[in-house]
C-alpha cells in the first residue's frame, strides 16, 4: 500500500486527506460489505425467488417489477463500481487522483427520485424491502462521493454552524 497522494492541477477541488482516512476507515470496510452483500442478495433474490414471484404478477405489476429490478441493479453496480475504486484507492491499486474523475464517480449528483411505477404496490414484499435497502446505501454513496470529491462545491446549509459562526462574529470569539 502506498501513502503517495497525486493532486492534478485541473482536479485539486477536494481533501485528498480526507478521501484516504476514508478509504482507511471502519466505516467504509462497514460501507463495503454491506454494499457487496446486498448486491449478492439481490442477485439470488433476483435470479430464484423473485423470478417466480415475478411470473405471478398482474400485467402492470410485472412491468413495474421489471422496471423497479432494472432500477435496483443499476443504482446496486454504482455502488459496487464506486466501493471497489475507494478500495483500489486504500491499496495503492490507482491513485486518488484518478478515483476523482468523473468516469469513477456516481452518474447522479442529487438525491434518487421516489417516483414509483405503476403496479408498484403489488409487488413482493421481498422486492420492496431489497428496493428500500438498495436506495438507503446509494444514497449514502452518494453522500459520501459528493462529500469527498466536490470538496469546494458549496455545501448544504448547516443551521448550527451559521448560528456559532454568527455568534463568533458578533462577539470576536
Amino acid at each position: 500500500m502506498t501513502d503517495t497522494i497525486q493532486t492534478s492541477p485541473q482536479r485539486t477541488n477536494f481533501d485528498a486527506i480526507r478521501a484516504i482516512d476514508f478509504a482507511r476507515s471502519e466505516l467504509f470496510e462497514r460501507t463495503f460489505k454491506e454494499g457487496m452483500a446486498l448486491v449478492e442478495e439481490t442477485a439470488a433474490y433476483l435470479d430464484g425467488p423473485g423470478r417466480a414471484a415475478s411470473k405471478r404478477l398482474s400485467r402492470a405489476a410485472a412491468l413495474a417489477y421489471a422496471g423497479e429490478s432494472m432500477r435496483l441493479t443499476t443504482r446496486l453496480m454504482q455502488v459496487a463500481s464506486w466501493l471497489l475504486v475507494q478500495r483500489a484507492v486504500r491499496d495503492g491499486e490507482i491513485q486518488l487522483v484518478e478515483a476523482s474523475s468523473e468516469k469513477y464517480r456516481l452518474i447522479s449528483r442529487e438525491p434518487q427520485p421516489t417516483t414509483s411505477f405503476a403496479g408498484s404496490d403489488e409487488l413482493p414484499e421481498s422486492l420492496k424491502s431489497l428496493i428500500i435497502r438498495g436506495s438507503a446505501i446509494y444514497e449514502r454513496v452518494r453522500r459520501l462521493d459528493v462529500t469527498m470529491y466536490d470538496g469546494d462545491a458549496e455545501e448544504p446549509a448547516n443551521a448550527i454552524s451559521n448560528q456559532l459562526a454568527m455568534l463568533h462574529q458578533a462577539f470576536g470569539r
